[in-house]
This record gives structure tokens, C-alpha cells and sequence, in this order.
């Protein structure tokens, strides 16, 4: 059992430190800063780049070993671990660019940037188990933050990149390689399992809220800078000056645990959790005493329609208990929907792949447009795409901000079940993909903003629905899972069907790029499609888990059923 670290402080240190772990683990959002370097200096073809692209999505989302160890490590043995990926991964790559090593093979190169950014997968996991289960009756909200902050990564790299590298290809990749690390070393302190607060801490939620104000902040922010940094020809001393309020407003989060520290808050009003860490068991919200008991599940008329979901997970509770009477078995029945799962026993669950099948056709089809985006616009008449590609990034941002804050409050205050939103969003996509194949004047700019938006929300949905279904003991290798749906979609929406369909329509037109609402067209009907199936399947799941947040969420506190032993 990993010690907990006690007080109201150290979840607040490790929120605010886990945003910088986040932003480190966006490394893998820079392949578009030094792929180029890659082409030019090294001599390869596009096909040859669009596989080490294949190697950058795959490092990123491939987890699942971030996952286990997740729940046999603490915290910072994860986190060490991805700061060894990122430094030999990167210090790789920049050996080639820099030509301090002549000749690497190619399979080596590949191999590298696929360690380079499995170093995302540690990082982002390690501060997401961590801060989930410090947070255990904030679930969506802290996804939401998390997840936002890594969608802000992108744009802070860029800063970095533009203002303190000076463009410079090789200077990025030795930053990720000696950088990145140096900073999970600093930081890997502070991200540690705490015991959280079980009292209504009314302090609690206007932490949450400045934090969230300071991301948006930070995102209007970058928004800003970027497009006055491609509009205007900006001095040096000024662009400096951009990039130290950068790092300022990436330090706000800690405001909150200084605050804490000179303005205590009574502690008689707060009690604690007492859990052992991983463990979903026994989440009651108290009233005005940590000490005070009550049962977990109270006659109620949720619990009277779970009825039919006990009875599916469960042989007959009589005869169980007379064998146990006769000594015939042990006491040990299947985890149902909300206790703790391990991964085969959530493999086996209808929920589980529904969940995967939603999430994997929202950023599926969302990483296809991301991935094209920039060949959409020029498609459509656009010949710069930065500030298109910036509208995308800052609603991704909002998306997953706002999909978690959302969420959170209907959850608590209506029971309604977060996948409500992955359902909304998707009936929202097949409008947005339906307005792209129109290609009318004056809308390509709006449905970029709409599609980030959407996208940005199945991520922060995804992440607390699969801790509430399947618990948070076993949370890092289920997440990690249902994150393949990402790499997954794009090898088979964005390499297969829009590559395949922009190459027919450029060889019809005689060049190499492709321009006209044709080239994109027949692909974004077919997503639109998919999300139509995708809206379906979200509804069917929607339905099965609604009894479950109606037994979670009962009086609007987080509570859990008894977990099995298992």
C-alpha cells in the first residue's frame, strides 16, 4: 500500500505541478516543428515522413504498460521512467538533425521517436491516476482541467519554440531531450497519492473555478499572441516579454497552496478519505463529521431501478448465500458497474466496448480533420492556415475544459450520465463535416471552430466515465486503452480513407495538391456518417448506464456501491 501524504494542501501542490507534467507530456505535439528537418536534412521522402508520423501517434497513445505500472509504482517511478523515454527518445532524434552522428539507420530513427513520445503516455498518466484519485469527488472537473491544459501544450511549445530556439529544429529536439526531463525531475516531488478531503469544503469549488479562469486566461492568451505574432513583426525584447507572462500564468495554479499556507482553512469542518490509494471503495460525501458513519447505499427510488442491472451481473443472491451457509463456496462475487474492476473483468463488459466504440468514432474522425487541416484550408482557398490551425487548438482547449465543468455540474446536480455530452457533441459533428463538404463561402473558419470544440469534449467525457463505471483501482490500464481509439482513428480514417481519397482527386486534377471542395468531400460525408452510428451507439449507452449515476449521484454526493473482493 503507497503511503498517503495527509492535509489539504499537497493535492492542491500536486494539481498545480501535474499542469506542467502535462504540458510536458504534449511533446509528441511537435513532430510538425521538426518534421520538416527531418525531410530536409536526413533526405527523406514523404512516405518515409508519414511513417515517422505513424511512429509519433503511436508512442503517444500506446499506454498501457504507463498503466500497470501505475498501479504497482508510486507516482514517481512512472514519471522517472518517461523522462529516460523522452531524453534517449529525443536525444536520438537530435543526434541525427544536429549531424553529431552520421548514417543512423531509419528503423533506428523510428524506433526512437516512438520512445521519444511514449514518454507522453507516462507523464499524462502518472498525473492523471494521481490527481484522480486526490480528487475522487471531482472527477470531471479535474479531468477537464488536466486534459485542457494538455490541449494548450501545442500552442506553449510554439512560443518556446518561435521566441527562445529562434526556429531552429535541432535546438527544439535537444530542449525535449535535456528540457523535458529536467522538469519532470523537478516537478515529480510534488505529484504524490493524498487523502482527500471528505467534508463540503466550500473553499474546495472556487479552487477549482480560479483554476479553471487561469487556463482560459492562458488560452486567450496564446490565442492572442499567435495571431498578433503572424500579423505583426514583432521586436525581440517584446516577444520575450510574451513569453515570461507565458510561464507566469502556467504558475497560477500554485497561487492556490500559497494561499492555503496564509490563509488556513478550520480544519474541524473538513474530514478525510480514508482509503487505501487506487481504491474506489467507500466515497461518501459527509455531512459536518469525517467520523460520522452512514451506510453506503440507502433505500431510495434510484436504487429500486437498479433492479434489472444487479440481477444482469449476478447469478441468484439466494442461492449464493445458502451455499455460503453450507460451506459449499467462498463469498466472491463479480464487480458490477461502479465498483472496482480489474482490465479482463472490464474487457468482458458490453459498457466498456460501447464506450470505446463512441470514443473512438468522436476522436477518430476529429483527429482526421486535425491531421488534414491544413490541407482542408488550402483546398478551400486558404493559403495560410496558422491562425486555422490556432481557432483549432484554442477550441480543442475549450472542449475539454468545458466538457468536464458541464458534465460535472449535471452529473451532480440532474444525475444525468457525461456520455449525455459525447451524444450532443456527435449529433453537433455530423452538422460540422456536413458544412465542410458544402465548402459554402465564409464557413470553413466556423466549422473548425465547432469540430474543436466537440473534439475537446469527447476527452475530457471519456476520462471520468470510465473511472465512474470501472472504479479507480485498475483507472490507468482501462483509460489507457480507451485511448487507442485516437491512433486508431487516424490509421483508419485519416491514412486510409482521406489520404487515399485526396491523392485520387489530385491525380484526377493533374497536381500534387489537390484544390476544391472535392478533394475532401466524399471523406467528410463518410464521417458524418460514422458519427451518425457513433450518436447511436452513444444513446444505447447512455440509456444502460443511467440507473448507475442515478445510484452514484443520489442527493447530489458522490457515492459508490460496496466493492467486490476480487
Amino acid at each position: 500500500m503507497v503511503t498517503l501524504k495527509g492535509g489539504t494542501r499537497p493535492p492542491w501542490v500536486g494539481l498545480g505541478a501535474a499542469v506542467w507534467l502535462q504540458i510536458a507530456a504534449g511533446n509528441a505535439y511537435n513532430f510538425p516543428l521538426y518534421s520538416h528537418a527531418l525531410k530536409s536534412v536526413l533526405g527523406f521522402n514523404q512516405h518515409q515522413l508519414t511513417m515517422l508520423g505513424v511512429a509519433n501517434d503511436i508512442g503517444e497513445n500506446v499506454g498501457i504498460l504507463p498503466g500497470i505500472f501505475c498501479n504497482k509504482f508510486p507516482p514517481w517511478v512512472v514519471l522517472a521512467l518517461g523522462a529516460f523515454a523522452c531524453f534517449f527518445g529525443y536525444g536520438v532524434l537530435w543526434l541525427a538533425v544536429s549531424r553529431t552522428v552520421e548514417s543512423l539507420p531509419y528503423w533506428l530513427l523510428w524506433v526512437a521517436l516512438c520512445i521519444a513520445t511514449n514518454s507522453s503516455a507516462w507523464f499524462s498518466t502518472a498525473v492523471l491516476v494521481t490527481n484522480m484519485r486526490n480528487f475522487p469527488l471531482s472527477r470531471g472537473t479535474v479531468a477537464g482541467i488536466l486534459k485542457g491544459y494538455g490541449g494548450l501544450s501545442a500552442a506553449v511549445y510554439t512560443e518556446i519554440y518561435s521566441v527562445l530556439l529562434h526556429n531552429s529544429s535541432s535546438k527544439l529536439l535537444l530542449f525535449l531531450a535535456l528540457g523535458v526531463p529536467m522538469l519532470c525531475f523537478l516537478m515529480m516531488y510534488f505529484v504524490r497519492p493524498c487523502t482527500p478531503a471528505s467534508g463540503d469544503d466550500s473553499a474546495e469549488h472556487g479552487h477549482f473555478l480560479f483554476t479553471e479562469a487561469a487556463s482560459v486566461v492562458l488560452g486567450l492568451y496564446l490565442l492572442t499572441t499567435t495571431i498578433l505574432g503572424n500579423m505583426l513583426s514583432l521586436s525581440a525584447p517584446i516577444r520575450y516579454t510574451f513569453l515570461v507572462i507565458m510561464v507566469l500564468l502556467l504558475m497560477a495554479p500554485l497561487a492556490i497552496p500559497v494561499k492555503m499556507t496564509f490563509y488556513p482553512s478550520d480544519r474541524r469542518k473538513l474530514g478525510t478519505l480514508g482509503l487505501q490509494v487506487g481504491s474506489s471503495d467507500h466515497l461518501v460525501q459527509g455531512e459536518n463529521n469525517a467520523d460520522k458513519t452512514e451506510p453506503l447505499l440507502t433505500p431510495s427510488s434510484s436504487v429500486s431501478e437498479l433492479g434489472g442491472f444487479h440481477k444482469s451481473d449476478s447469478v441468484s443472491d439466494v442461492d449464493m448465500l445458502l451455499a455460503e451457509g453450507e460451506g459449499a463456496v467462498k463469498k466472491k462475487r463479480r464487480p458490477r458497474r461502479g465498483d472496482d474492476f480489474n482490465f479482463s473483468e472490464a474487457l468482458v463488459k458490453a459498457d466498456f466496448w460501447l464506450l470505446f466504440l463512441v470514443y473512438f468514432v468522436g476522436v477518430g474522425s476529429g483527429v482526421t480533420v486535425l491531421n488534414n487541416l491544413a490541407q482542408i484550408g488550402i483546398a478551400q482557398g486558404v493559403q495560410d492556415t496558422t491562425i486555422l490551425l490556432s481557432l483549432f487548438s484554442f477550441c480543442n482547449f475549450v472542449g475539454r475544459l468545458g466538457g468536464g465543468a458541464v458534465s460535472e455540474h449535471f452529473v451532480r446536480s440532474k444525475t444525468i450520465p457525461r456520455t449525455v455530452w459525447m451524444t450532443c457533441t456527435q449529433v453537433v459533428m455530423i452538422f460540422t463535416y456536413l458544412l465542410f463538404a458544402s465548402a459554402l463561402d465564409g464557413t470553413l473558419h466556423a466549422a473548425t471552430a465547432l469540430l474543436g470544440i466537440c473534439y475537446g469534449v469527447q476527452f475530457s467525457i471519456m476520462v471520468p466515465t470510465a473511472s465512474e463505471l470501472f472504479g479507480l483501482k485498475h483507472f490507468g490500464i482501462i483509460f489507457n486503452f480507451m485511448s487507442l481509439g485516437n491512433p486508431l482513428g487516424a490509421f483508419l480514417f485519416s491514412g486510409l480513407l482521406a489520404g487515399y481519397m485526396y491523392d485520387i482527386e489530385a491525380a484526377k486534377q493533374h497536381v500534387t495538391s489537390c484544390l476544391g471542395p472535392s478533394c475532401f468531400r466524399l471523406t467528410f460525408l463518410v464521417l458524418a456518417s460514422i458519427c451518425g452510428m457513433g450518436t447511436i451507439l452513444s444513446i444505447v449507452l447512455t440509456k444502460r448506464i443511467k440507473p448507475v449515476y442515478q445510484m452514484l449521484y443520489a442527493g447530489g454526493s458522490f457515492r459508490l456501491p460496496q466493492s467486490s473482493n476480487h
